[in-house]
């Protein structure tokens, strides 16, 4: 499905088949990476199912949908600048398809939101940050395996290392007054995603 609605999409601003395929390809490529567990196409996947079911509320579908599509093209967990480079990687797409400058920018900068999640003045990009983050807010079953997703992707990382990092990332999220920004996600997601939060800080000790 995820590829069926890339190709629509870029098939609204008239893109030639060739850079289609050619574009698809590389979002394939990325996202299917042996270094990726979690940020999978599958997490693209999960993402459009989220989004769709608050279509009605997003003002801007295609930008939100591109940001969807690049927001972890560039993913590396020895890296910080992941956001940067994959807002950049999608700014650069966007461009060679004729997008509007306005368009691009809001793109780039809801993929950079996804760096700490914090409210936005755009409502649209809290939806798509709460989207990111409903991972948190699943059945504890699925938060699990996406606990062992994550950890995957750092086992680069000693134990102790990995878990220091994670302890500081859950309780940023735990420090948040609210972690998902829109009403919607709220209702749905709040309360599961800070009994899984808290139970998985108890886990690492």
């Amino acid at each position: 499905m995820i590829k069926s609605n890339y190709i629509e999409l870029l098939d609204s601003y008239e893109v030639v088949s060739k850079l289609r395929k050619e574009f698809w390809s590389e979002i394939v490529i990325n996202y299917s990476k042996d270094n990726r567990y979690y940020h999978t196409l599958q997490h693209l996947q999960d993402l459009y199912d989220q989004l769709v079911l608050v279509k009605d509320k997003i003002e801007n579908w295609n930008v939100v949908l591109f940001t969807l599509y690049y927001h972890d093209i560039i993913y590396k967990s020895t890296r910080k600048d992941n956001e940067e480079k994959s807002a950049k990687f999608a700014s650069k797409r966007m461009t060679e398809i004729g997008m509007k400058e306005d368009n691009i920018k809001l793109c780039f900068d809801q993929i950079i939101a996804t760096k700490s999640h914090k409210y936005n003045l755009n409502k649209d990009t809290n939806y798509f940050t709460d989207a990111d983050l409903s991972i948190l807010g699943r059945e504890p079953d699925s938060y699990k395996t996406y606990c062992q997703n994550i950890r995957n992707e750092y086992s680069i990382y000693p134990k102790f290392l990995y878990n220091r990092g994670r302890k500081k990332v859950i309780n940023h999220f735990l420090s948040m007054n609210r972690i998902f920004k829109t009403q919607t996600f709220y209702n749905k997601f709040e309360r599961q995603a800070r009994l899984n939060l808290n139970e998985e800080l108890n886990i690492l000790g």
